[in-house]
């Protein structure tokens, strides 16, 4: 951490705009604004979207903007987020000393996180955004405090760790999903071969065609009755939803927590090696940018030609294959997203277009604010309750609001912080913390 930062910082109270690292709110703010690039198809197309784009033929726009998307920017926008979450929290940590009479660093801390948890429960049953990474990040949150203290190589090897688990789990599932296959081919053969069928045999057939049924040409009377919810009122939606992020805020954290924290782990160590705060030489992003496009790239066009396009040919697939593609995912997730901070970095230290690293910087700074207003925007933009917009977009139109939001975004964050200190959630996010309200005109 920049010395003058450590050395201007006393007590417990929010950072203040000049000690702040410009070099993290910028990829912060790179980071913010990628995350709508993964997450409008959630906001503004039905469920199926991916079934034509995986089994027509591989030309045009759709196809295209699919490719491109998912090659260079599926899952790297969040692990990016993610790095800098946890370089946050020790950056957070790191800039408060314990004051007799008040509040403990670890009090503050966790009071923090659990008002992180508290608004992605907002986020997701008040917005109505089903994507929420708030409520997951405060939870992921509270265990790196544990670790704060780590030097950067051990907080490598339990980000490790957390991938091994990662693939481990992945390659588990796809066992037991070929297992299944395998049930189902044999008992298709002893069918086909006249035999009297066992009630297992039965059993694996249902089990497979239930799959297949999921996986397979989407039920055009689900689809239809989606469709018919997501254009109705608030309160029609807010029904519909209650299960579905109630599973989803549940299940994440219990089925595969590991590649967030594994990338938050990473953002820790290289917090502590000063990657973020622009301490390295240029040669060496230089050569991070390199190894990471250069292993990231192949590995994502793989995952993506081999396994997301062969995605409605289960049953194909996993008789060809006996390790799933999705095992190997971070191997392509952490080069790239590492490939992506670096290059931002060189943009950002060359000088090169000052306007926009410092635009950015804005919405970085604001990046909890802009995070919800995108959520906000996109909901009211689509769903029933304000502009009705909600799958009337091709997938690659569904880019021309990504890019009018970031537009926006850009803007706004930088205006507003000509006048304030904090964006408007920040500053209520940062009252709750200490408990007392913070200025927030500049």
């Amino acid at each position: 951490m920049d010395q003058h930062i450590s050395s201007t910082i006393t007590g417990t109270q929010p950072i203040a705009t000049a000690d702040r690292i410009k070099s993290i709110d910028t990829i912060r703010g790179m980071a913010l604004l990628g995350i709508l690039m993964m997450n409008i198809p959630g906001f503004g197309i039905n469920w199926d979207w991916w079934y034509p784009l995986v089994t027509s033929p591989r030309s045009g726009k759709d196809y295209y903007t699919f490719a491109t998307v998912f090659t260079l920017f599926e899952g790297t926008m969040r692990g990016l987020f993610s790095m800098l979450f946890g370089a946050g929290m020790v950056l957070f940590m790191l800039n408060k000393k314990e004051v007799p009479g008040q509040a403990t660093v670890a009090e503050y801390y966790y009071r923090r996180l659990l008002w992180l948890v508290f608004f992605g429960l907002v986020n997701a049953f008040v917005i109505l955004w089903q994507g929420d990474i708030l409520f997951f990040y405060g939870l992921c949150g509270m265990l790196l405090f544990a670790f704060r203290k780590l030097k950067p190589k051990w907080l490598v090897a339990i980000a490790l760790v957390c991938v091994a688990f990662a693939m481990i789990k992945k390659e588990w599932n796809w066992n037991e999903f070929r297992d299944k296959r395998a049930a189902y081919s044999e008992a298709m053969t002893a069918k086909k071969e006249k035999k009297e069928l066992t009630p297992e045999q039965q059993g694996a057939i249902a089990k497979w065609t239930e799959i297949e049924t999921r996986q397979g040409k989407p039920d055009t009377t689900l689809t239809n009755e989606n469709l018919r919810k997501m254009r109705s009122g608030y309160l029609t939606i807010f029904t519909y939803f209650i299960p579905n992020n109630a599973d989803g805020e549940i299940g994440y954290m219990y089925g595969d927590p590991w590649d967030m924290l594994c990338m938050m782990f990473l953002g820790m160590a290289l917090f502590g090696w000063g990657f973020f705060s622009n301490k390295l030489k240029t040669s060496t992003y230089a050569m991070w940018m390199l190894i990471g496009y250069g292993i990231g790239i192949p590995v994502a066009w793989m995952i993506f030609d081999q396994s997301m396009m062969n995605f409605s040919s289960a049953g194909a697939y996993a008789d060809r294959w006996r390790v799933s593609h999705n095992v190997f995912t971070e191997l392509r997730r952490i080069p790239l997203t590492i490939g992506h901070a670096s290059l931002i970095m060189l943009i950002f230290r060359s000088n090169a277009v000052p306007w926009l690293m410092k635009a950015l910087s804005s919405v970085g700074q604001m990046a909890f604010t802009n995070y919800l207003m995108q959520s906000i925007i996109c909901t009211f933009f689509f769903f029933g309750y304000g502009f009705g917009n909600y799958n009337k977009l091709r997938f690659h139109e569904l880019y021309y609001v990504v890019f009018a939001v970031w537009i926006f975004q850009l803007i706004f964050s930088s205006i507003w912080l000509r006048y304030f200190r904090f964006g408007p959630f920040e500053w209520v996010w940062r009252s709750l913390t200490y408990w007392k309200l913070q200025p927030i005109r500049k």
